[in-house]
């Protein structure tokens, strides 16, 4: 069958998506009824996307059209697209969660994600589009070995992107689940097939542009639901978090709590240490997420998509602003959740529970404060963000099988654009199957904590080989290579005994986890950096004075851009 009959047959099965199935699913033991609105707008949007992505399928030809829409995105469009990408379902669903659940606290969230950005800005956007081609790989390994460089870097973008993919995956399950009364497993399904119906024929030009919509959606709808929480206490926010600790403070009271220990409870919320408790895990936390914002793949990937350094840099400062504005709703949303939705018996389950898990806060709160008709189009909009983040996480891992694997490994540079292109949509379909297994193994877990695990591994490993290798002369492969995967490994092994997983996931009793901090990024990272500065030292092969001598080439390269756009064409 041709890919327009199979693009042709899956928007006619995705105008009705919810169609076949009724709200017969049990939410903390209520039924939870048929949105059809919700329903309506959902369907509307998945339409508009699959259109676009048969489209966007008529122009990728070739393996650059299929991984940086051929280098023809403007910075203006770029940057609303990786707000887009950035702006996940963690940032709309799990901060403002998190912010209703700690208050104060869940702000950590909120500003470590934006103080990655002035590192994007200054020391890495214009060098990366200067200096690669497709992924972060070609610029990791442009004076390097590349089979090792381009081993670990693959490695590395394959868990960043399965920890990043656990968490779009819960949260479109939990929303489908409360909308259309479809079991949990069956959302994470249906989301998956999207998921691979927009990469596999689109590519990069369908991932972007549904992005850009998704970004404006999310952007206006987030303004609307501020303004609505605002108005409510006069545009004060001091009302508002004044609100919060009393309503904060009664349901402690209605728990059985003393009204002392009740009054301290409402007052918590607007102090440090009901999110995270200890220094050490503050401090790790945060580096994860200031640190790791650069060496996330996905977000790496889309500075390949636009002209020049120029457009480059406008990228970023488009997608600071954007995304610097969004951050301060979703803290006024979060607060707006404590008194909108905590007190309305309409959201909570007969336990006290919140219909749909903690994780639909944000999608309560806009049936709230604009009813039905604005809770379909939050709805719509929350999906569209999992589905545009989705997409963009599995072309960066398809990228990194069939370009830094198969296209530079294996074939050593001599693969054909067709079979490179083969072989990233058969790894799309295996990354779609493991992030539907993934999704469903990790169903209760906030979002925005699965995205931070994400951020951690990629501050450890992605992070520390990519600034040397950019900046620092003496860097080898050798150093590299060792102190890249110790990075990774000890991200991995330290996030596993955490806490967070050892306990909460793997359900080992608590207080047993071997490792006790809730983020590893302080250990792991500084172990990253300080092995590849001593192996580098150490190293005094042949390939490390190759490696050293390439530094001054690679320097002006990446300063003036000099022999970028003929690189870029080839």
């Amino acid at each position: 069958m041709s890919r327009s009959k199979i693009l042709a047959v899956a928007l006619a099965v995705a105008a009705l998506p919810g169609a076949g199935f009724a709200a017969d699913v049990i939410q903390g033991g209520e039924k939870q009824a048929t949105n059809w609105t919700a329903i309506v707008m959902f369907g509307a949007f998945v339409l508009m996307t699959l259109m676009i992505t048969k489209w966007a399928a008529s122009k990728t030809k070739s393996a650059a059209d299929f991984y940086t829409a051929g280098g023809g995105i403007t910075g203006f469009q770029n940057g609303l697209a990786i707000a887009g990408d950035y702006m996940s379902a963690a940032s709309f669903l799990g901060i403002s969660a998190a912010v209703m659940t700690s208050g104060y606290d869940g702000l950590i969230y909120s500003i470590g994600f934006l103080v990655g950005w002035p590192i994007l800005t200054f020391l890495m956007a214009e060098r990366l589009r200067n200096l690669g081609k497709f992924t972060f790989a070609d610029v990791a390994a442009f004076r390097f070995a590349q089979t090792p460089v381009r081993i670990f870097a693959a490695s590395g973008t394959l868990v960043v992107v399965a920890f990043y993919l656990i968490a779009q995956m819960v949260g479109a399950g939990s929303l489908i689940e409360l909308l259309f009364g479809l079991d949990y497993w069956i959302a994470v399904v249906l989301v998956g097939a999207l998921m691979m119906i927009y990469v596999l024929f689109g590519g990069m030009t369908a991932t972007t542009w549904v992005q850009i919509i998704k970004a404006c959606l999310l952007l206006g709808g987030a303004s609307f639901m501020s303004f609505m929480v605002l108005w409510k206490y006069g545009f004060s926010p001091e009302a508002m978090f004044a609100d919060a600790v009393r309503v904060k403070g009664e349901l402690a009271l209605a728990s059985g709590k003393t009204p002392e220990e009740a009054a301290v409870a409402g007052q918590s919320i607007m102090g440090p240490g009901t999110f995270i408790k200890d220094p050490i895990s503050a401090i790790s936390f945060g580096m994860a997420l200031m640190f790791g914002t650069a060496g996330l793949p996905h977000i790496l990937m889309r500075f390949f998509t636009v002209p020049s350094a120029k457009e480059a840099r406008k990228s970023v400062m488009w997608a600071t602003t954007w995304i610097g504005y969004f951050y301060l709703l979703t803290f006024i949303i979060g607060f707006g959740a404590i008194t909108y939705v905590l007190t309305n018996p309409e959201f909570l389950t007969a336990d006290g529970k919140l219909v749909g898990g903690t994780n639909m806060a944000a999608v309560h709160l806009a049936h709230a404060v604009g009813g039905n008709i604005f809770l379909g189009f939050i709805s719509a909009v929350a999906f569209a963000t999992i589905l545009a983040v989705v997409a963009g996480l599995t072309l960066s891992g398809a990228s990194a099988v069939s370009h830094d694997l198969y296209s530079t490994v294996i074939k050593k540079g001599k693969a054909d654009s067709a079979s490179e292109l083969r072989v990233s949509r058969i790894t799309t379909i295996c990354l779609g199957i493991v992030a539907v297994i993934l999704g469903i193994a990790f169903q209760n877990q906030n979002i925005a904590f699965m995205v931070s695990l994400a951020f951690a591994v990629a501050a450890s490993a992605n992070f520390p080989v990519l600034f040397l290798a950019i900046l620092w002369k003496d860097c080898t492969t050798k150093g590299a290579v060792v102190g890249g995967f110790v990075g990774l490994v000890l991200s991995v092994v330290l996030t596993v005994l955490s806490p967070s997983v050892w306990e909460a996931t793997l359900g080992h009793p608590v207080g047993s986890a071997p490792f006790p901090y809730t983020s590893p990024t302080i250990f792991s990272m500084t172990l990253a950096f300080l092995t590849i500065w001593i192996v580098s030292k150490m190293d005094n092969s042949a390939r490390a004075k190759v490696d050293r001598a390439g530094f001054l080439a690679q320097q002006v390269r990446s300063e003036t851009g000099i022999g970028a756009s003929e690189a870029s064409a080839h």
